[in-house]
């Protein structure tokens, strides 16, 4: 069986705390390597080396820090199956949605060549007599990021890629359900020229994550995950003086008015949905049709969607919709929770959980499931359930529809499908959900805008990646300068004023 290492100083390094993670193949069941789990001494160890490295590659020109980037877009693409391949082996989606993980990191990896660009300070000349006043965006020192499993390309880049352009050091944790692209991230960085120490890949638990946070050296930290893990990663790093920005769970929700295509609105929700076995923090997991009669013609055009979905492994290729969820204990706990909908008096108008992958029955395969009738007072409509699960909830009007999306405590995405652009709009303006599709399910923005949700979706002032990571990885310095030549005799006792 295959031991995982670290990834320190430019070498994979073996783990010496004695505690290893299993690392499943979800499709089979089968433990298919063993990740270390790092103690504090060496989380110690990686950031010595960071702290060591990061001022020469600081005092590196950003155009030169770009050359380093655009040749990693290159070596990207060169493997992108191959990232691909060992994405779903891990974490069990299909080959092009982890093709779809590894392009939409390179594309902030993209963006980040514009470091010499989104780095320019501002300058002031003769801001007073004889007095030039200029600012310059400087780096952090060491920095970190702490990642989930459902994207295990795309979440380390979008961290360390504006990090490492800014001139800082990056230590990733990534998760250890899914331990090896980040390994091979690194491995890539570093041939495409970036100095040894700058990305390190430390694994662990929260042993590992203590350490990060508690470290003096470490100024900053990112994460993605749940909203409870959230709060502890914000509240904790923010008393210890780091700047710390920290994405949690979700309950995304489409409104679908009865002037909505249906037909485009049931392929989206089945994207949305069920893509990836729903483990996706832009799921949509709640649809909100407005009227009895929408929601009528809605479940029945979902229907024979959601049966025809194909459920399978990777292998298998462009010939399935989805894969296996990643642990056991994701399936129980989504298993679980559909019981729980029954139970509570939800309709279950597709039901999978009899679903069998004849030749896989030792994997973690969850069924799809769709939901009618939900309120908003149950444990599926509550809580977040990251499977294939569709939970149906209908509104009577616009105003009940939106005010549902509107007292979640979540509020990372959404989505209304219409032909009216005034209610577009007024969607738009009101919402108080960080990131809107219009006629969109998936509204996650592109590299050069920026990503973040709301309320308890998102903990920090700015948002991953786009011209907020650039303000999120510097300190802001403002220098104001006079020389000999206008500096008048004697002291000045009072604050200076600019005559």
């Amino acid at each position: 069986m295959q031991e995982l290492t670290h990834y320190i100083n430019g070498e994979h390094v073996k783990g010496t705390s004695g505690r290893f993670s299993d690392v499943f193949n979800p499709a089979t069941g089968e433990v298919q390597a063993k990740c270390p789990l790092a103690s504090k001494e060496e989380m110690d160890k990686a950031v010595a080396v960071a702290a060591a490295a990061q001022p020469a590659w600081a005092a590196t020109n950003p155009q030169r820090r770009a050359r380093v980037l655009m040749k990693l877009v290159s070596l990207l693409n060169r493997d992108m199956d191959k990232l691909a391949e060992a994405l779903s082996r891990e974490h069990g989606k299909t080959l092009p949605d982890a093709a779809g993980d590894v392009q939409r990191g390179l594309e902030v990896v993209e963006y980040c060549i514009a470091a010499p660009q989104m780095l320019k300070g501002e300058f002031t000349d003769s801001a007073g007599p004889g007095i030039d006043m200029y600012s310059m965006r400087q780096p952090l020192g060491v920095t970190a990021g702490i990642t989930p499993f459902n994207f295990p390309a795309m979440i380390p880049m979008w961290m360390f890629a504006p990090a490492i352009a800014c001139g800082n050091a990056f230590i990733l944790k990534p998760s250890e359900r899914a331990p090896s692209v980040p390994l091979m991230l690194a491995e890539l960085f570093e041939e495409a020229g970036l100095p040894k120490g700058i990305l390190q890949v430390v694994n662990g638990d929260k042993e590992a994550v203590d350490a990060i946070l508690y470290d003096d050296t470490i100024q900053s930290v990112g994460f993605v995950g749940s909203t409870p893990i959230a709060e502890y990663i914000y509240g904790t790093g923010c008393a210890q003086g780091k700047r710390v920005q920290c994405f949690g769970g979700a309950k995304n929700h489409m409104i679908i008015m009865p002037d909505a295509d249906l037909d485009q609105a049931a392929d989206a929700l089945v994207g949305a949905g069920y893509g990836a076995a729903g483990e996706r923090c832009m799921a949509i997991s709640v649809a909100v049709p407005v009227g009895e009669e929408t929601a009528d013609k809605l479940i029945e055009k979902l229907i024979p969607r959601v049966e025809a979905l194909k459920v399978g492994p990777y292998t298998a290729g462009t010939d399935v919709d989805y894969g296996p969820v990643v642990t056991a204990a994701a399936k129980s706990n989504i298993e679980a929770l559909v019981q729980t909908g029954i139970d509570q008096g939800a309709k279950l108008v597709v039901d999978g959980r009899d679903f069998s992958l004849q030749g896989y029955e030792e994997g973690f395969f969850v069924g799809a499931h769709l939901f009618d009738n939900v309120t908003p007072d149950m444990d599926i409509y509550k809580k977040e359930i990251f499977g294939p699960v569709l939970s149906t909830v209908r509104a009577q009007t616009y105003e009940e529809a939106i005010g549902l999306a509107m007292d979640h405590e979540y509020g990372n995405g959404t989505a209304i499908y219409t032909r009216d652009g005034d209610t577009a709009r007024d969607f738009a303006n009101r919402i108080n959900i960080g990131m809107v599709g219009i006629n969109v399910p998936i509204p996650v923005p592109l590299a050069y805008h920026t990503f973040g949700g709301w309320k308890k979706s998102a903990f920090g002032d700015l948002n991953q990646h786009g011209p907020d990571a650039f303000k999120f990885y510097t300190r802001t310095k403002t220098i104001t300068a006079r020389w000999p030549s206008g500096i008048k005799e004697g002291g000045e006792f009072s604050i200076p004023v600019m005559e």
